[in-house]
């Protein structure tokens, strides 16, 4: 593959929502630009994209994946992107590194919820739009209404350039508006044709929208369009083009992917409509003072971003970047601005789907690969030491729900470890880590469909089967009341004897302070000797890890030693470790323990019409809602809510709000747990013993 100059380069993200047709679009490109020999097929398993097994197996998209196409000399880089939410950062991170963004629509299902958010990545990043209706010979396809739709949805900028002839089981072919040209299907190949006399009124109407359209991104153009004077085809083209890259137009294509209907008109629009690589854009800071500036292509200094990392337990890591300025060179240096370092760069790559070709660089607007990087990562900037920038970095979604994962088998705790670890690097979507109270290893993503091809790539990648469960709640004991209590421990069994005895006073300590136990020696005239009052508190603070209520750890106590007694020759730190056990026991189960839960402070935004759902669910998972505020047309909901009710929200939400729902989670504080809850806790985890 050559290289191309900027002006000579475009980046594209397909992205809708699932099952609109974006990877069968990029097949169709990938084939009309004989980047392929045949045209890949996603219901077939045969996709020269969906590559990965999993992919394969579900029939969707879960991976980003890169389709270079060369096409009338110039260089289209076309980033598939997954069309499910729970792999939403692939999205995130396309959006971020393209030029432009193309949103696929199904002509039967029209704008979906996944249309709906698309459109808003790519408003966030002030992406330029075309939207490109799939689909057309589907049953129920609706060319008109998916267009009305439409233009409900994004507004009046929204303009149809083609139209088609026909729709659903009667399609035949696409009109092109702008060049007045028809593309007729005939079952088996496209080819040109003449444009039916039976839609020429339609066709005519369309026509004069579009112009009209194209008049509102030129103001020139406007007063000789509202003077009545016939704007020329070049004038057209011209303002489409100019009215794309602007943002005031988003035209409208439709054609069929899988019968390559529509396909080689859209691959000329691309080229016409997105702005080259050279009039790219992105905010920076540099390195060492923090002060913002503007990568522009044409600097001359190497700028590179990296969107997506892949592990692979064979090849190792494959870094994918993209570069904003200057030129990376295989067998180079480079400094990583984000971790302040040199790292080696050796053979480069330009991806296509698992396929690899080596290049000798990657110029300013292009897209690459290299492999076995020792230490950067997803977001890094790769620049020159000498004028270190960090470009701004893709702001990916937390993770919204958590999962514990066990092995199957006995003794593959270490390699999940390292699986899940190298699993985690290549996801900033997908968190590893152990739960400190309960031991477990908690695995958090987007939703149930993230984490369960988290772990079979887990299985496919690292040989390793996991189960997963929910999580255990990591809940606390306490006390409510104060108690005094003597612990005495005496064994004589011939020889050496031990002995240790004190008497303690256990009462509620500061739920604000971070020590769990506040421990005050009131030890007067050496009643227990200085050497075992160490071992006293030790012996207090093992038996606070598995509270004497239901074996969980014991939070915000206070013991104070008050007395105690010993044998010259028999005592021991042991001794006194296990009489300071037996007295802490005793008393905490006689002042009044309770058990207290994790409360997370929650965020739910969602449209004003799911309010009521929303704040009925809530309540049903004993919520306290803390208020509400308006917010981008939406409405945000605070509330407090267990931790326990909360693990499987991410689904429940989603189906609440048919996706249009969203919400973030952190934890707040513990909270007494209501008693019969209380019990029921108590007598599972006893059952589980």
């Amino acid at each position: 593959m050559k290289n191309y100059g900027m002006d000579q380069l475009r980046s594209v993200a397909l992205v809708a929502h699932g099952g609109t047709g974006k990877t069968s679009l990029a097949e169709a490109m990938l084939y009309a630009s004989k980047a392929t020999k045949r045209l890949g097929r996603v219901d077939e398993g045969n996709s020269i994209l969906d590559y990965d097994p999993e992919e394969t197996r579900r029939t969707i998209t879960i991976n980003l994946s890169n389709a270079p196409i060369e096409w009338k000399n110039q260089k289209i880089n076309v980033l598939d992107t997954p069309g499910y939410f729970d792999f939403a950062g692939d999205v995130l991170a396309s959006t971020h590194v393209v030029d432009a963004a193309v949103l696929v629509v199904c002509a039967s299902s029209g704008v979906e919820v996944g249309t709906e958010k698309s459109w808003a990545y790519a408003e966030k990043e002030k992406l330029p739009r075309m939207i490109f209706v799939n689909k057309m010979e589907r049953e129920n396809a609706n060319f008109e209404k998916v267009v009305e739709d439409l233009q409900e949805a994004f507004g009046p900028k929204v303009v149809p350039f083609q139209l088609p002839i026909g729709n659903a089981e009667e399609f035949k072919g696409i009109i092109d508006l702008v060049r007045m040209k028809s593309y007729l299907w005939d079952g088996q190949e496209v080819r040109d044709g003449e444009i039916p006399e039976n839609i020429m009124d339609r066709m005519e109407r369309a026509r004069e929208a579009m112009i009209e359209g194209v008049a509102t991104a030129d103001d020139e153009l406007m007063m000789k369009y509202l003077e009545g004077e016939t704007l020329t085809d070049e004038e057209v083209r011209r303002a489409a083009a100019v009215g794309t890259q602007t943002g005031e137009l988003v035209p409208v294509f439709c054609g069929s992917a899988t019968s390559m209907v529509g396909i080689e008109p859209f691959l000329d629009y691309v080229l016409r409509c997105v702005p080259p690589a050279s009039q790219r854009k992105i905010a920076a800071v540099e390195a060492k003072s923090g002060e913002p500036v503007e990568v522009n292509a044409s600097d001359d200094s190497l700028c590179a971003l990296v969107f997506k990392t892949m592990a692979d337990p064979y090849v190792g890591k494959l870094t994918l970047f993209r570069v904003f300025s200057g030129v990376l060179k295989s067998d180079s240096s480079v400094f990583n601005a984000t971790l302040d370092r040199e790292e080696r760069v050796g053979q480069l790559f330009v991806v296509k789907g698992k396929e690899q070709i080596p290049v000798d660089q990657i110029g300013a607007g292009d897209i690459g690969a290299v492999a076995k990087l020792q230490e950067a990562s997803t977001n890094d900037t790769f620049t020159v030491k000498e004028k270190p920038v960090k470009l701004q970095p893709i702001e990916f979604p937390k993770p919204l729900m958590t999962m514990a994962v066990e092995p199957k088998a006995k003794g593959d705790e270490e390699k999940i470890g390292s699986g899940l670890t190298r699993l985690a690097e290549e996801d900033p979507t997908f968190t590893v880590k152990k739960d400190p109270d309960t031991a477990q290893i908690l695995i958090s993503g987007l939703g149930d469909l993230h984490l369960e091809v988290m772990c079979s790539r887990l299985q496919k990648k690292f040989g390793v089967e996991v189960e997963l469960s929910d999580p255990i709640i990591p809940y606390r004991e306490t006390i409510r009341g104060k108690v005094s209590m003597e612990g005495k421990h005496k064994k004589q069994s011939g020889g050496r004897g031990q002995f240790g005895h004190v008497f303690i006073d256990l009462e509620p300590g500061d739920p604000d302070s971070e020590e769990r136990l506040e421990f005050v020696d009131k030890i007067f005239g050496g009643s227990v000797p200085r050497q075992y009052i160490p071992a006293v508190e030790k012996g207090i603070r093992e038996t606070m890890d598995q509270g004497p209520v239901a074996g969980f750890p014991v939070d915000a106590v206070k013991v104070t030693l008050t007395d105690g007694s010993y044998h010259a020759v028999d005592s021991s730190e042991m001794a006194f470790k296990i009489a300071a056990s037996l007295a802490f026991k005793k008393a905490f189960l006689e002042a009044k323990p309770v058990l207290l839960e994790p409360i997370m402070h929650v965020e739910v935004r969602v449209p004003d019409n799911y309010m009521g759902d929303v704040m009925g669910d809530m309540n049903k998972k004993r919520g306290r809602i803390l208020g509400m505020e308006p917010q981008a047309g939406e409405q945000v909901i605070k509330a407090q809510v267990p931790m326990a009710e909360m693990f499987r929200y991410a689904i429940e939400l989603r189906s609440m709000t048919q996706g249009r729902g969203n919400f973030s989670m952190e934890f707040d504080h513990y909270e007494e747990v209501p008693a019969q809850i209380a019990e029921k806790v108590i007598e599972e985890r006893k059952n589980d013993d």
